[in-house]
């Protein structure tokens, strides 16, 4: 059982006379930036850790940002695997992700293993997997979800896909019905792909309405284009990646008329930084927030209690009794009513199996860098 806010109050106080929380300036203040919040951890769901071979690509790509993006791109945590799961769990950043996506065929799967693999090895890694559109792309989704993943990513920019390709129509239909959020990376920054935007994901949103859509970085650049998207659809969600920090403010501001939205829709935000491939420090990311002056219910909501919800349903829908098909016969003078069985609750999707505890993996979502894990680069 998590922690809540309610079996907290000793370390995390909440009364309204308890002094208002000071934004960290440094990372050696985000723990106390914490406690005076009131949380007892902080929930990052868009977080990247991957295979080394990706990484140094990644990283390559932003140590020439320059040259494509016109800014440059300093990597912020250039350290060793272990160095960056130990300044997260400093920070109490108490359950994070490592989101992995695909460039091309036959990614996924191996990709899905490394991360499921990560967080076995890291229980406070919210276990997840990626997909791509390809043949058996609902079979990966449906192992994945067997094995314990609970957050999938995708990422159109990077994957170069269209998300209404048919082959992912029963990936969204099964993560809709699984309640598993899915970290999208569908605006158009920092670089336009194929089928960014709003358009082409409003087309899956219609089709499977129940879809648990986190709609990274809030739609950079389109933030009112996907605001508006929100409303339509209450599955819909956002992360703040990125958004609201001086490094984004300068090449994708955030219009400051559409702040009220941000409160409208408070319940629906949680938090994302895409740690560790930053430009500046992970307090950084967490002062923006707090400079939206939006309340500290807004920041207790997006810190901590969002994505422990988002979490929890998924948890909560996998260990839910899959249906057992019945396969109905002759009933009196109607004669046999045929097999009802073999369409299940899967969709063809494969073996569910358990539930273990295993992890999603990441790239870094605003690079726009295409990196295959085996030695491949953009």
């Amino acid at each position: 059982m998590r922690a809540t806010l309610d079996t907290m109050t000793a370390d995390c106080p909440r009364s309204p006379r308890y002094p208002s929380p000071t934004p960290p300036a440094t990372d050696d203040q985000v723990s106390a930036y914490r406690r005076a919040l009131g949380i007892p951890e902080i929930v990052d769901l868009h977080t990247h850790f991957m295979p080394y071979r990706v990484l140094r690509k990644v990283w390559d790509y932003f140590d020439t940002a320059s040259d494509r993006l016109g800014f440059p791109w300093p990597i912020h945590y250039r350290t060793a695997e272990e160095d960056r799961v130990a300044r997260l769990r400093a920070m109490d950043v108490g359950r994070w992700t490592a989101l992995v996506y695909p460039h091309k065929a036959d990614m996924a799967e191996w990709l899905t293993d490394w991360a499921l693999e990560f967080a076995a090895r890291h229980p406070d890694c919210v276990p997840g997997g990626t997909f791509y559109p390809e043949p058996d792309a609902d079979t990966q989704v449906e192992r994945a979800l067997g094995r314990g993943a609970r957050i999938f990513k995708a990422h159109l920019q990077v994957g170069s896909y269209d998300p209404r390709d048919p082959r992912l129509d029963p990936v969204w239909g099964r993560l809709a019905e699984a309640r598993t959020p899915v970290v999208c990376h569908c605006g158009h920054g920092p670089e336009t792909g194929e089928a960014t935007g709003v358009g082409p994901i409003t087309e899956v949103l219609r089709r499977h309405p129940d879809l648990v859509l986190v709609v990274a970085h809030l739609g950079m650049p389109d933030y009112t284009a996907f605001l508006d998207l929100a409303e339509r659809h209450p599955s819909l969600m956002f992360d703040t990646t990125m958004v609201f920090t001086d490094f984004t403010e300068r090449i994708a501001p955030f219009p400051p008329r559409e702040r009220a939205r941000l409160a409208e829709l408070g319940e629906r935000i949680v938090l994302g930084t895409d740690f560790p491939n930053i430009p500046y420090s992970y307090a950084h990311q967490l002062s923006a927030l707090h400079r939206l002056d939006l309340g500290e219910d807004w920041l207790r909501g997006v810190l901590y209690e969002n994505g422990t919800r988002l979490l929890d349903q998924a948890e909560a829908a996998a260990l839910r009794p899959t249906p057992v098909p019945s396969r109905a016969g002759s009933t009196g003078g109607a004669g046999s009513t045929g097999d009802a069985g073999d369409t299940g609750g899967t969709d063809g999707a494969g073996t569910t199996g358990g539930t273990g505890r295993t992890g999603s993996n990441g790239g870094t979502e605003m690079s726009g860098t295409r990196t295959d894990g085996r030695g491949g680069g953009r």
